[in-house]
This record gives structure tokens, C-alpha cells and sequence, in this order.
């Protein structure tokens, strides 16, 4: 990974860019005093000393006493290990005692962005109390197997619906026998009508909740959240017939049998 990338990712963990700068120079070296860091990272002196006090606050650095005070890194794994443990507790201590908020149930939301699409979908499938409808191309339905599979052992009804001919999870015999899938018969998509909705997604939790939108893997992706009645009655209906209409293609795909 190059040295741009792991410094972003640092600050995923409470660094600044500059803190991290210095922590990843320190983890390329052994001990290091504060002048060593400055030359060795282009940084003023004073920003240094300032950073390696917050890396040892942080828990990213040792300080080795002596005539002249050194720095030790703290192991890459430790310092994301402690700092997740750390966040857990606080997440822990911030559900119970802050303030609730849950999304309302008329109107409707915009959600940008396809880290924040995933994360919405993430926690609606974790929320789900009875069942839920997921349509999307093959790929995109796989790649949640870990919470399909997890409303699978709570015993709660997991359709997928997809255009794609592929069959879902064909290596997880027990996961595949808790779901119910429609897969359009492959001679039935047209080339046009199936690139334009490879990247469609459509959810339904409860039959109260529904996100539907593009997703592309890209920041400009967008969905529609709503839990609006009349919107999600339509929706399901919508669904409904989808997958009506999906039988009947598979049954006139049946070839004709021989009287």
C-alpha cells in the first residue's frame, strides 16, 4: 500500500493527516528523537514534538527516556486494535446514554454516496424483524451474504430477486436452503434492458422500509429512503408483480414435454 494510502486511512483512526505522517515514519524506523522525525519528514520541528506528544496520548507511541527523549511506534496491529476497542466502548456508552433518533416513517430521504447507500443497507438488514424483498444484479446480493446469511439462522424470510441468470451462494448448500430467489431465465433479458438495470437496487424490510436507487460503487450513486405507506404499498406491489411475471417466464421457458 502506498505511503498517500495508509496515511488516509490513518486518520480514519483519529489522526490528523500530519500525526499520521509522523507515525508512519516512525514505523518505517527503529527509535527516533523528535530532530530525527523532522528531518526525515520534511515537517517543522515544533509540529513534530506537538504530534509525537498527541501519538503518545493516542497510544501510537512509546517515549524512551533518556539524554535525549526518543520515540517508539507502537505495532500497526496494537494501535488499530486498541483504538477499536476503545471506539466500541464509547459507541457502547453513547447508545445507551444519548439521545434517540430513528429516520420518519412519511416523507423521504436522499442518501448520496455509495459508502453511505451500503451502510443504510447494512443496518436495514441488521434491523429487520420478519422479512425482507432485495433485488439487484447477482454480484451486488452475494456481497451481503454475511447478513443474509445472519437473518437466515434467525429464521426470518429472505427473498432475492435478480435479472441475473446466476444462482446465489451455489457453494453454501445451508444458506441457499433458507432463501427464496427468482432468477429471470437468461434468454428472456434483453442486452439493453439488463446493463440499464445491472445497477438497480431495490429493498424492502417489513414491509415498512424501502431503499431504491443506483448503486456503482462510485460517491455519485444515490437512493431513495422512505418508510411513506402509500410509497412502500406501491413498491410491494411493484415487487409482487415482478415476481409473478418471473414465473410465468420460467414456465414458458419449460421446454414443451412430448405427448
Amino acid at each position: 500500500m502506498e505511503e498517500v494510502a495508509i496515511i488516509e486511512q490513518l486518520t480514519l483512526f483519529g489522526l490528523s493527516r500530519q500525526e499520521a505522517a509522523i507515525y508512519l515514519c516512525l514505523l518505517q524506523n527503529e527509535e527516533l528523537t523528535g530532530y530525527e522525525v523532522a528531518k526525515l519528514t520534511g515537517i517543522s520541528r515544533s509540529n513534530v514534538y506537538n504530534g509525537l506528544a498527541s501519538l503518545v496520548e493516542h497510544g501510537a507511541a512509546y517515549v524512551i527516556e533518556g539524554s535525549a527523549s526518543k520515540y517508539l511506534a507502537v505495532s500497526l496491529e496494537e494501535f488499530c486494535d486498541n483504538r477499536l476497542r476503545y471506539l466500541t466502548v464509547v459507541r457502547d456508552a453513547l447508545i445507551a446514554g444519548g439521545p434517540k433518533k430513528s429516520l420518519p416513517r412519511e416523507g423521504y430521504i436522499t442518501i448520496e454516496g455509495y459508502d453511505h447507500i451500503c451502510d443504510r443497507i447494512r443496518h436495514m438488514l441488521q434491523d429487520a424483524q420478519m422479512r425482507i424483498y432485495f433485488s439487484a444484479c447477482g454480484e451486488f446480493l452475494e456481497a451481503w451474504k454475511t447478513e443474509i446469511a445472519a437473518l437466515v439462522a434467525a429464521g426470518k424470510k429472505v427473498v432475492l430477486i435478480s435479472e441475473d441468470n446466476r444462482e446465489l451462494f451455489p457453494e453454501d448448500t445451508e444458506l441457499k436452503s433458507g432463501i427464496i430467489e427468482y432468477l429471470v431465465p437468461e434468454h428472456f433479458r434483453e442486452p439493453e434492458e439488463e446493463e440499464q438495470r445491472s445497477d438497480q437496487i431495490r429493498l424492502i424490510i417489513d414491509s415498512e422500509y424501502i431503499l431504491t436507487g443506483t448503486v456503482t460503487g462510485k460517491s455519485g450513486d444515490a437512493c431513495l429512503y422512505s418508510g411513506q405507506k402509500n410509497f412502500v404499498r406501491v413498491f410491494k406491489d411493484a415487487m409482487r408483480n415482478e415476481i409473478a411475471l418471473i414465473l410465468s417466464l420460467i414456465h414458458i421457458s419449460e421446454p414443451t414435454r412430448p405427448y
